[in-house]
């Protein structure tokens, strides 16, 4: 897409979004507290033969994202965990039994802030999914190391669904370096049989190729369900792997291999949409928020088993149990009018960031998603202007500028990279980030010589 036709779409809403400049403050699209009691008993469950008819709530709690504040010493941040206690109870108390976490959320915080909160309630209330996150340190006592401390953090003597974390990355080698040659995917074959796991599985970030040759494995391994990114956009095909859910979704139906679900809104990227596309949204359903579209579409599909949700603000929370209690599957006509949405959001130039803060800590303490997620807020506001022809170029060059201050310390700008590429090969997205992070430096500092 030339500079012309991008311009041509931002027109609908540049004049807006320049008043309103583009700051730290998120827009939630949220109609939470608009409708009412948010309901306990109506939430949706689905249940599989392969998970033992486990009776698991479809909205399930992604703890990849819990809040956090400043920690005391002034050290960097550390999970609040009074309010992870608050949204964990509240979701319970609502009917979301489902909670995935795993040894590298949060920089290693979130397995135990997740047990914390959990424990507090009877074990057979709720379902808990971890993983196997042995990147930087395959072998067998490491990996062996890693499986007891998750065990000791969320404080279980089972856990309910067990996954081998991030399949695909480095091809069907790494696979064999991480899980089969070490021993470990026998291991947990094992402990699937004594009941210390009881449902194993595996995330999946990668190729065609490898995603077949993973279910090749089927009938030795016996999966007892997959973990995916599954979205309206990314349905026909993801930016960063180029396969497509559709396909993905489709091979494990075939097997009746249950399917959870990671990213329905991409990290967010699909509540953050441009005024013009939240308005057709709203035109087609005035009282639902733009996230339920979202969950609505991923629901839908028969064999997903649960759709995780990185829930930081209770609000989130909320409007998210209206959506399944209960769910109301699209209808074909809805489910286009989606599609047709997917391409239009397609046409802006927003960087797949996702926030899922694999890429951290950068080593030159780079914060990195919060740079990309600037960027890509302003985008959707219409404020990245480009020469001074542009309506609205002066308010759009002080919106971005003044928010990227706002929303990234300047130690931390994108002006320290160095291009290490140390956070390129841990990004699922496949993004680029020292590209972008040069990218998105370059403009700022032609905004900032720009003195008008």
């Amino acid at each position: 897409m030339d500079r012309r036709e991008f311009l041509k779409i931002l027109g609908a809403t540049s004049a807006s979004a320049a008043l309103a400049g583009c700051n730290i403050k998120e827009r939630t699209n949220s109609t939470s507290g608009e409708l009412g009691p948010v309901p306990t008993d109506k939430m949706t469950y689905r249940n599989f033969p392969s998970v033992g008819n486990d009776q698991v709530s479809l909205l399930g709690y992604g703890c990849m994202r819990w809040p956090t504040i400043p920690n005391p010493d002034g050290q960097g941040d550390i999970i609040d965990q009074d309010e992870v206690n608050r949204l964990v109870d509240y979701a319970l108390e609502h009917g979301v039994n489902f909670f995935d976490t795993s040894p590298v959320y949060v920089q290693g915080k979130s397995e135990r802030a997740t047990g914390n909160a959990l424990k507090r309630h009877p074990r057979e209330s709720y379902y808990i999914s971890t993983k196997l996150s042995n990147f930087s340190d395959s072998s067998r006592e490491n990996s062996m190391a890693m499986y007891e401390r998750s065990f000791r953090e969320l404080q279980v003597d089972y856990i309910d669904y067990y996954l081998l974390h991030s399949l695909g990355g480095g091809g069907m080698d790494n696979f064999r370096k991480r899980y089969v040659d070490n021993g470990m995917l026998d291991f947990l074959m094992e402990e699937r049989k004594a009941g210390r796991i009881r449902h194993l599985g595996w995330s999946f970030h990668g190729s065609k190729e490898v995603f077949d040759e993973l279910l090749a494995l089927h009938d030795t391994y016996q999966w007892d369900f997959v973990l995916i990114q599954m979205n309206y956009v990314d349905w026909h095909i993801a930016k960063g792997s180029g396969i497509g859910a559709e396909y993905l979704y489709n091979e494990l139906a075939k097997r009746n291999i249950p399917v959870l679900i990671m990213e329905p809104l991409l990290g967010g990227r699909l509540t953050k949409l441009p005024d013009h596309i939240v308005a057709r949204l709203k035109q087609k359903a005035p009282e639902s928020s733009v996230a339920s579209w979202a969950f609505r579409f991923n629901g839908s599909w028969p064999n997903v088993l649960s759709v995780l949700s990185g829930m930081r603000q209770m609000e989130h929370l909320q409007d998210n149990i209206r959506t399944f209690s209960p769910l109301q599957p699209l209808d074909e006509a809805e489910m286009e009018y989606l599609f047709e949405t997917a391409k239009l959001i397609e046409k802006f130039p927003t960087i797949p960031c996702n926030d899922c803060q694999y890429c951290m800590p950068c080593p030159y303490g780079i914060d990195i998603p919060s740079i990309l997620l600037h960027y890509n807020k302003c985008v959707n506001e219409g404020n990245v202007p480009e020469s001074r022809q542009d309506k609205n170029y002066r308010k759009a060059r002080r919106a971005f500028l003044v928010g990227y201050d706002r929303s990234v310390e300047k130690l931390r700008q994108a002006n320290h990279c160095i291009g290490c590429g140390k956070c390129k090969h841990h990004c699922p997205q496949k993004i680029d980030i020292p590209q972008a992070l040069f990218k998105i430096d370059g403009y700022v500092e032609k905004l900032k010589q720009d003195t008008l």
